[in-house]
């Protein structure tokens, strides 16, 4: 499917064309956000309270967020979220585009080739605002580890069980919205920025795949035919 830096960056460039062709992204199916409920704390807030089962081998937690990269995120997330559907629809096509097996969880888009097509979908729209809703209320609450984690593990549960998504392409969907964010922001965008962009996609990927560990996922999908 963000977020915080030096309280004093200033975001004066304007919005590129949102309608893009090219540059080959990476991409993720966003989900939609259900209501809340408990989990663990998350570690982009710099918490360390470690989850019970955190017996999940291999799994390395990423480097925490500053309180300055929380504020860079925010910041930035306030200058594209007064673009929300615009940018939500530009990083869903690309993803679609560039990703083709993606669409094969949304049977709405499944036959749709043309981008242009795909800018006119109501449907791809709707999907669009939920996953640019998803992330701004992960933004809005990095000081909030525990409706952080409730919010992530609910999409990361329902994607495994109920849409049966492969936790891959969470990872791919990152790619394209750190790209977007980049050609979008021009100037803007700078390493300070996107190292904290980056880090906060690779929080919300670590947490994500944590839930589908959590329902066992490994244990679905290789026993799924």
């Amino acid at each position: 499917m963000h977020t915080l830096y030096s309280l004093a960056l200033r975001f004066c460039c304007p919005f590129s064309q949102l309608r893009r062709s090219s540059p080959p992204p990476q991409p993720l199916i966003p989900p939609s956000v259900p209501a809340s409920g408990t989990s663990t704390p998350w570690c982009v807030c710099g918490m360390e309270k470690e989850r019970e089962d955190e017996e999940t081998e291999g799994r390395e937690r990423p480097e925490p967020l500053t309180d300055v990269e929380r504020g860079i995120i925010q910041d930035t997330w306030a200058r594209v979220y007064e673009s929300c559907e615009d940018v939500g629809i530009t990083i869903l096509i690309r993803f679609f585009v560039n990703f083709p097996s993606a669409k094969q969880y949304f049977s709405q888009f499944q036959d749709m080739e043309d981008p242009e097509e795909m800018e006119k979908s109501s449907q791809l729209r709707k999907h669009a605002r939920r996953v640019m809703n998803a992330i701004n209320t992960v933004v809005e609450n990095l000081h909030d580890p525990e409706k952080v984690s409730s919010v992530l593990g609910l999409v990361g549960k329902a994607h495994a069980l109920k849409y049966k998504v492969e936790p891959m392409y969470f990872k791919i969907l990152s790619g394209v919205i750190l790209e977007i964010l980049a050609e979008d922001f021009g100037e803007c965008f700078t390493p300070e920025v996107q190292t904290s962009w980056t880090k906060l996609m690779a929080a919300l990927y670590w947490y994500i795949t944590g839930a589908y560990t959590e329902v066992g996922w490994l244990k679905l999908s290789s026993s799924a035919v």
